[in-house]
């Protein structure tokens, strides 16, 4: 009983999108659909796959990068590859800002899928649409699920650094914060906590949690939700000061292979950052979806392959907006 009335709750708060019974990746999200490249790129998707498999073999944690990229994009002027433009005279680049620098990595994978693309395809498949198809495939090749992937967005003719900085959720944000960001992108509940679920796989660095191993609520002291023995752990690789850049596990137990294991860490005081600790503190609807996810990975599957799909439609160009561009890292009237 106490299962089916969780399940309830979670159904309560999925996407209209798919109470409404819309299938993944059916026509209609915004004017992309799956089948876009069909006639006039028709290896397009298998293009992309090769040369992420070939990514993820040679670094797992690869898979992580590349699914951040397409987050990082779509979250700064919705799914436009603005992500990916390299400074220039009338560019600052988001590489840049606070939640990138030092950061944000992928983009030589990205340079190689585009310079294959063009070969095959001159002026046809678009960066944006790069990016969402490589981070469904790293995905999968994880362990992760799969989804139809609504293609037909074009490349932005900017950036925003701006932007950047203040729209991508960040480690030590507060839950209402975080869940803000989402919903002034049209994005609920269920999209935070399942989205939050791509740290099942990937690194952090020590700079993105150290607060709350030393002074988590300014009084000198750890984070008490943080299990103890966990805490000490880290506190051997990631110092009160230095050694900013360490990276560590997001999911502790299973941290190459895409699974619910973030989920089951954060029920046991083992989730690494602390807007992923939040997700199970601070609220009843988000903790109800930790549980729910921990509880049954084929859920959580679906709803973050469903997360994806939603994210990926975000403000997306269409028709004649912006372009195609020919190298991701600049406009085609580079300058």
């Amino acid at each position: 009983m106490a299962t089916s009335m969780v399940c309830l709750a979670v159904l309560c708060l999925m996407s209209p999108l798919l109470l409404a019974g819309a299938v993944l990746g059916n026509p209609g999200y915004g004017g992309l659909f799956p089948h876009f490249y069909d006639h006039s790129c028709p290896k397009a998707k298998e293009i992309v796959h090769s040369i992420v498999a070939q990514a993820v073999a040679r670094e797992t944690r690869m898979a992580a990068s590349l699914v951040r990229l397409h987050f990082h994009d779509c979250f700064v002027k919705g799914c436009d590859a603005s992500v990916l433009l390299d400074n220039s005279t009338n560019i600052v680049s988001e590489k840049g800002s606070n939640p990138n620098k030092n950061s944000i990595r992928g983009f030589e994978v990205v340079d190689e899928i585009k310079v294959a693309l063009e070969t095959a395809c001159p002026g046809t498949v678009s960066c944006a649409d790069i990016l969402a198809l490589a981070a469904r495939d790293s995905t999968i090749l994880v362990g992760g699920p799969y989804w139809e992937v609504p293609l037909g967005r074009r490349d932005s003719l900017g950036a925003s650094i701006q932007g950047s900085n203040n729209d991508i959720p960040a480690p030590n944000n507060t839950l209402p914060t975080i869940i803000t960001k989402f919903k002034r992108l049209g994005l609920n509940i269920v999209d935070v906590v399942a989205l939050s679920g791509g740290h099942t796989i990937g690194l952090s660095r020590c700079t993105s949690f150290r607060q709350r191993l030393y002074n988590q609520s300014g009084n000198g002291m750890a984070d008490n939700t943080l299990d103890v023995s966990y805490a000490a752990q880290l506190r051997q690789g990631c110092p009160r000061s230095g050694g900013d850049d360490n990276l560590f596990p997001l999911d502790v137990v299973t941290s190459t292979k895409f699974d619910n294991f973030y989920f089951k860490n954060i029920l046991a005081g083992r989730g690494l950052l602390s807007s992923d600790e939040v997700l199970l503190t601070k609220s009843a609807e988000t903790a109800a979806l930790v549980k729910a996810y921990a509880n049954d990975v084929h859920l959580f599957f679906q709803h973050f392959a469903q997360s994806m799909v939603n994210m990926g439609n975000i403000s997306p160009l269409t028709g004649s907006q912006g372009e195609i561009r020919k190298n991701c890292r600049r406009l085609n009237n580079f300058q």
